[in-house]
């Protein structure tokens, strides 16, 4: 086995960590309402347990708002209490059968735990790739060990896996720098 396999092996799982800061990113507020803060709130309609972007509509049609437009009249309720309980900033306003967020102005209070938690979820996505060099690391390691991996090769996959991490810390550092300037404004 290539030691060219095992780091082929985790570009993959490299990808969706990235690909998951970026979805983790797209629910910290910034100074726009997006319906990305809330489609994934968690509604219980009727025993089952359903994302809120499955049970309805999500826009902004404001800078600062969000309505929310259930498929079905019955949603409505359910919905207003998840989204009470999501614990968004905002409490949700029940207009006939649209639901309305409207999102107060940011504080700087408010902007410096954004950050923090922005640290936060960088930080966690940096851990995961760094499990998954380990991870690839040992196996190039114990197949040095049984011999189908040459010593010299054990070194260039070293390397080489350093290389692809730090690229991939490199993509969250500048994901994370972005959103950060987005929440600084």
């Amino acid at each position: 086995m290539e030691y060219k396999e095992i780091i082929s092996k985790i570009k993959p799982e490299l990808d969706k960590v990235v690909a998951f800061f970026e979805g983790e990113l797209a629910k910290i507020r910034t100074g726009r309402a997006t319906p990305s803060l809330i489609e994934d709130v968690i509604v219980d309609i009727f025993g089952q347990k359903m994302p809120l972007k499955q049970l309805g509509a999500i826009s902004s049609p404001e800078p600062r708002q969000l309505v929310v437009q259930p498929w079905d009249k019955s949603y409505v309720e359910p919905i207003e209490r998840a989204l009470s309980a999501a614990n968004i900033g905002a409490f949700p306003v029940v207009d006939r059968d649209v639901i309305r967020i409207n999102l107060p102005s940011m504080t700087e209070e408010y902007r410096m735990t954004l950050v923090k938690i922005l640290s936060e979820k960088e930080e966690e996505a940096r851990r995961t790739i760094r499990k998954w060099r380990e991870e690839a690391w040992g196996d190039v390691q114990e197949k040095t060990r049984e011999g189908k991996i040459r010593e010299d090769d054990k070194f260039k996959a070293k390397d080489e896996l350093q290389k692809i991490v730090d690229e991939y810390v490199g993509k969250i550092e500048q994901l994370g720098e972005k959103k950060r300037k987005e929440v600084e404004k």
